[in-house]
């Protein structure tokens, strides 16, 4: 009885540690933005883990790691950049070279160079937006450049089957594809109308879509201040804009005294952090079609 008693405690202890082992060699592979996130998970499928550690009050553009954090993305098997000034931290952390990847290295020809502005957003201190626009996966054919990238990056580090991560890729690539015709037809219509943003952060989607968009430098769903919206008006008077995109769920005062200038509000999620609801594809195929009955209905 004894020996059957210590057969069964060796047994399962045996089968724990081999959990432990396994749970331990499972790859993983972190990001430094929500798009990244969501191609890694589409191309690793359940052969490892994808980890994007910034929390959801902190803009991941000025994101500052923790040591904890720190350590925990220089474990990680893979770290995939953004490229394009995105991310500063990146630059002021020791992180192992051969375990980063730059997923927008291929296409720096492409980047869109910005004006100098410099300004602050609540903790994140003074920063300044010169340089390059860092929202690359607002296009989606950008966004493609990245996930083949990342396809490629995963393959030669063999976290996962490279035929298994070729073929996740071509799905990837057609549903980008065919996120990129529909917002093709449904902007087609709109390359006159002027828009405001209420941040410059849609660079890439104005070139690809031929929108005229001008940008303000308020913060994401923050009520604006009477300065700034006197600019606002100013600048619609200006450019017959009638349309303003905010990044996140403004307040309700927000919306109504927009109403009062004559201006309608449409939510375009940056989607630099994972949305509420939904992924990349659906919440920014829902924004294409909110902006663009939007700026119809501008146009009329």
């Amino acid at each position: 009885m004894q020996r059957l008693f210590k057969r069964t405690v060796f047994t399962t202890l045996g089968l724990f540690l081999a959990t432990v082992a396994v749970a331990q060699d499972r790859p993983k592979v972190v990001t430094v933005n929500y798009p990244l996130q969501y191609f890694a998970e589409r191309l690793l499928g359940d052969a490892g883990d994808v980890e994007f550690p910034v929390p959801d009050d902190v803009d991941p553009s000025f994101w500052r790691p923790s040591i904890a954090d720190i350590s925990m993305i220089q474990s990680a098997d893979l770290i995939l950049l953004n490229g394009a000034s995105f991310a500063t931290w990146v630059d002021r952390v020791t992180l192992p070279r051969s375990r980063l990847v730059n997923t927008s290295a291929a296409i720096e020809d492409q980047f869109i160079v910005t004006e100098s502005i410099t300004h602050s957003h609540g903790d994140g201190g003074e920063h300044s937006h010169e340089g390059v626009a860092s929202y690359l996966w607002l296009d989606p054919t950008l966004a493609i450049a990245q996930a083949e990238a990342i396809a490629d990056a995963i393959t030669a580090r063999e976290l996962a089957s490279a035929d298994d991560v070729a073929i996740r890729l071509e799905e990837l690539r057609a549903d980008l594809e065919a996120m990129d015709q529909t917002a093709q037809s449904a902007f087609s219509d709109t390359r006159d109308v002027a828009l405001i943003a209420t941040h410059p952060r849609y660079q890439y989607l104005a070139r690809r879509y031929g929108l005229s968009i001008t940008s303000l430098e308020w913060d994401a769903g923050a009520a604006p201040t009477p300065e700034q919206l006197a600019e606002l008006s100013s600048i619609a008077e200006r450019t017959g804009a009638q349309v303003l995109i905010w990044e996140a769920e403004p307040p309700a005062t927000a919306i109504e005294a927009l109403r009062g200038l004559g201006m309608e509000s449409v939510i375009f999620p940056t989607l630099a952090h994972k949305p509420s609801a939904g992924t990349y594809l659906d919440t920014y195929q829902k924004a294409v079609s909110d902006l663009s009955q939007a700026s119809l209905g501008a146009n009329n």
